[in-house]
């Protein structure tokens, strides 16, 4: 498990009874760049918390950079190692930048000058400036500084480009990879942003209800799966629903779209049985797989 910088087996939170968390497993390989996505109320905010020591779970099994988290103590060692940047960002608004900066560094015995100096002038941070005056995009830019300067191991956040511009996302999200690629620090955040996750991320997890409905390689999994469009002169067969390797499938008038798994060529074999007018085979991307598996049928 030495690899495996986040793992969760059979993870269960309920809150008054009602489940947030059914059974989820996870597996976050060591220098990943990991995308954790899902609706809002499919149980991401939850499984951070949980991660973080911020609660307790009700069953199931969490380990942290290789170390099974059972005890107070093993959460609090494994956070030491870990950095996080919450979707809602405080500071001491009294403060200016490099005050903040100042007050933060004597935390961290791992600091890192070289990338405090390097996100300083990536964002370009005034540190004069008094953090209660920081635009929003420029106080997502300190925490991320702020995070990443630590010199963690590993790197958690809860929508890290949100209220960033076009210009400021782009360099944060480089950050991000270069941080992955030339640090080796593995990052796993949650977020809404799909084109964004779809350009850095290279594995993903998409829950729903609590529970992980896929999971693995981005480009593997955006492999396995084809969307299928059939166009009949008749009402489409009924039956095209019930075959093999078909997940999904979408009627409109006499078109039929399919998303299909895995066996996509014997899918449209079966499908041509029905003679069809047309049929067209469509790479899919991380918005349609999103889309397709948390609205169901």
């Amino acid at each position: 498990m030495k690899d495996i910088v986040i793992a969760t087996q059979g993870l269960s939170k309920s809150y008054k009874g009602k489940p947030a968390l059914r059974g989820l497993d996870l597996e976050v390989p060591r220098g990943a760049i990991y995308g954790f996505l899902g609706r809002n109320g499919a149980g991401k905010t939850t499984t951070l918390k949980l991660l973080l020591g911020m609660l307790r779970q009700d069953a199931g099994e969490i380990s942290l950079l290789g170390v099974p988290i059972r005890s107070e103590k093993e959460s609090v060692a494994a956070r030491r190692r870990i950095a996080f940047v919450s979707e809602d960002k405080e500071l001491y608004p009294s403060m200016s930048v490099g005050q903040m900066i100042r007050f933060t560094r004597p935390f961290y015995p791992s600091w890192r000058p070289d990338l405090e100096e390097r996100y300083l002038d990536l964002f370009r941070l005034p540190l004069n400036q008094s953090i209660g005056k920081l635009s929003k995009g420029m106080l997502t830019q300190l925490m991320l500084l702020l995070a990443m300067a630590r010199g963690a191991e590993l790197l958690m956040m809860d929508e890290p480009t949100s209220g960033l511009d076009p210009v400021a996302t782009e360099e944060v999200l480089q950050a991000l990879a270069d941080l992955a690629a030339g640090d080796g620090v593995t990052i796993f955040f949650s977020s809404h942003h799909l084109p964004e996750v779809e350009q850095i991320c290279d594995r993903v997890c998409l829950i729903d209800e609590g529970k992980t409905v896929i999971a693995g390689v981005l480009d593997d999994l955006k492999a396995q799966y084809r969307r299928v469009v059939a166009v009949f002169d008749r009402e489409p067969p009924p039956t095209l629903a019930g075959l093999s390797g078909v997940d999904h499938l979408r009627r409109r008038g006499r078109t039929v779209s399919i998303l299909a798994h895995n066996d996509v060529d014997s899918v449209v074999e079966h499908v041509r049985e029905f003679a069809p007018v047309s049929v067209e085979i469509h790479a899919v991307s991380l918005k349609e797989l999103f889309l397709e598996h948390v609205r169901g049928d």
